[in-house]
């Protein structure tokens, strides 16, 4: 009987939200999947404390969760949480608040999208050993991203309205593929995009290849 591990997470709003961050929790749970289906069992709380956990996502060998959370400080830093040792380790511990961490498919970095001082919206590497950030992506006021490959990053921008990019980190080419995105947006591979594109009445989704630099 084939089991996986899936990380699932809900929100729990307490009455007077701190720094206007719900309290939320991250729990851990087994999918068993038989014949007859699939159902969710040994249900685990990695978190159960008052304050923000939130944006997880599994480490690329699905050994860890890496996670934002905000303590006593006020500061959204990156925790990891290891499954087999059931053990939440603080990883970075920084001036700057860093949210939505994803391992590079190396495992040399976090990237993050980071708040400066100035309240820009970076995107950082961060060593994953270290915990120090390296080096940043020349591009402001991203909300959400996601990588099609090393090179080329999908962005939504925070401009008014929102809009969808593509940045090509070699070239510092920056562009636009369309305005209010939904939020979640995927790489099919190495050189297509899946993303939606909202109007007032409904969502269209569209692919984007990138060798042809067309969307359908």
């Amino acid at each position: 009987m084939p089991h996986n591990l899936k990380l699932l997470f809900f929100v729990l709003y307490a009455g007077a939200l701190k720094a206007q961050l719900p309290n939320t929790e991250l729990w851990l749970f087994k999918i068993e999947t038989t014949k007859e289906g699939q159902r969710l069992k040994e249900p685990l709380n990695i978190t159960k404390r008052d304050g923000y956990d939130n944006q997880p996502v599994f480490s690329s060998d699905g050994k860890k969760i890496i996670y934002v959370s905000v303590r006593e400080d006020k500061q959204a830093d990156i925790y990891i949480y290891t499954i087999k040792k059931k053990k939440n380790v603080r990883f970075t511990n920084t001036v700057l608040s860093e949210y939505s961490p994803v391992e590079t498919p190396d495992g040399k970095f976090l990237t993050a999208v980071v708040v400066e001082s100035d309240s820009s919206q970076t995107i950082h590497y961060v060593n994953s050993l270290t915990g120090i950030h390296e080096k940043k992506i020349a591009v402001d006021s991203v909300g959400y991203y996601t990588f099609l490959n090393a090179d080329t990053l999908i962005y939504y921008k925070l401009t008014v309205p929102h809009s969808l990019h593509y940045f090509v980190v070699n070239t510092q080419e920056d562009k636009w593929l369309g305005d209010s995105p939904t939020r979640g947006f995927k790489a099919l591979d190495r050189h297509t995009l899946l993303y939606g594109l909202k109007d007032s009445v409904k969502t269209t989704f569209y692919k984007y290849d990138f060798l042809l630099r067309k969307a359908k």
